[in-house]
């Protein structure tokens, strides 16, 4: 007898396949990604890499990350169940990412703009200093290079680590976006799933144009914490995209294949550049050393807290 039939098998490489955790249908890892992380049996949008949303937004070849050596530091020397900086080097190591927001400039079907992607893998897209940096600062590229904003939101809100400086970065990111709007930019927010608390109150909301994804639960507080609090039951579809669609909160919701086309369709009908803007661009994908902000960015350990000394010190009136 072939013994060799009743031979133990080889172990299954892992990561080739994942469960949907709406239908629980089971996935092939790469039909999956080619398809942007939507399940194709039920249409559910489940977790995509900041890097992954840009690649796929993005022209291929023109996305250029700007203020990637910002890294945060403990100022309040916080500790859990474990030290904050044992926290962050932990997601660091899972995400692959430094913080919880990749930022820079590119196209979107030849449409220059700057971009700043949250990424929920890294402590829950939660902000901090340097999350609301980058988005800051992309805002007040945008608003500097004459060219639309767009930010994609991924949060469970503001990151509790840091306390009031957290706290801070609603009034900061708030404040740019004020100034874009009254120097007549255009600033487009994508809300992903989730996006909530500190995050949604401020910067996801103040967009010109608000576009969601389908089932994205949007709100400040979660359902569990209002219906507890409240000690009543919730309107069906409570704090979904659908949801607020419907109670004119939002002005649309994309599916993620259809983002890029839809944002460059806005931009079509709302923006206009020029001749000087499209060849900058196209010749050096970006800003990055010729502009204000890139040239006065800090680095290293101290660009956290001398970040925002330095957008106070390009605009005297920011918070």
């Amino acid at each position: 007898m072939a013994w060799s039939r009743f031979r133990k098998k080889r172990d299954m490489p892992e990561g080739l396949w994942v469960n949907c955790k709406r239908c629980n249908q089971t996935l092939f890892t790469k039909e999956l990604t080619s398809n942007q992380q939507i399940c194709q049996h039920c249409g559910y949008h489940m977790h995509q890499s900041a890097r992954e949303r840009l690649e796929t937004m993005c022209d291929a070849g023109s996305f250029v990350e700007l203020w990637g050596d910002l890294f945060t530091k403990d100022r309040l020397d916080f500790i859990d169940k474990e030290p904050y900086p044992e926290k962050l080097r932990k997601s660091a190591s899972k995400s692959g990412l430094t913080e919880g927001a990749v930022a820079g400039t590119g196209s979107i079907k030849g449409h220059p703009v700057a971009v700043c992607s949250l990424d929920f893998a890294f402590m829950g897209g939660s902000m901090g200093t340097v999350v609301g940096e980058k988005v800051a600062r992309t805002i007040e590229l945008a608003t500097e290079e004459r060219v639309p904003a767009i930010v994609i939101s991924c949060s469970g809100g503001a990151r509790m680590h840091e306390g009031a400086l957290s706290l801070m970065q609603m009034g900061k990111t708030s404040g740019a976006i004020a100034r874009m709007h009254d120097a007549g930019g255009l600033y487009i927010s994508v809300l992903a799933n989730p996006t909530t608390g500190g995050v949604m109150a401020s910067f996801a909301a103040l967009g010109d144009i608000i576009l969601a994804e389908p089932g994205a639960l949007i709100g400040f507080a979660g359902p569990r914490v209002i219906r507890e609090t409240l000690r009543t039951e919730l309107p069906d579809g409570f704090q979904t995209a659908e949801f607020l669609l419907e109670r004119g909160f939002i002005d649309r919701i994309v599916k993620r294949t259809d983002l890029r086309d839809d944002i460059a369709t806005a931009i079509d009908f709302l923006w206009t550049y020029t001749d000087e803007q499209r060849e900058k661009y196209a010749a050096s994908g970006g800003p990055a050393e010729t502009s204000v902000v890139a040239r006065e960015g800090l680095e290293g350990e101290d660009a956290v807290v001398g970040g925002s000394e330095a957008a106070a010190d390009r605009n005297p009136d920011a918070p």
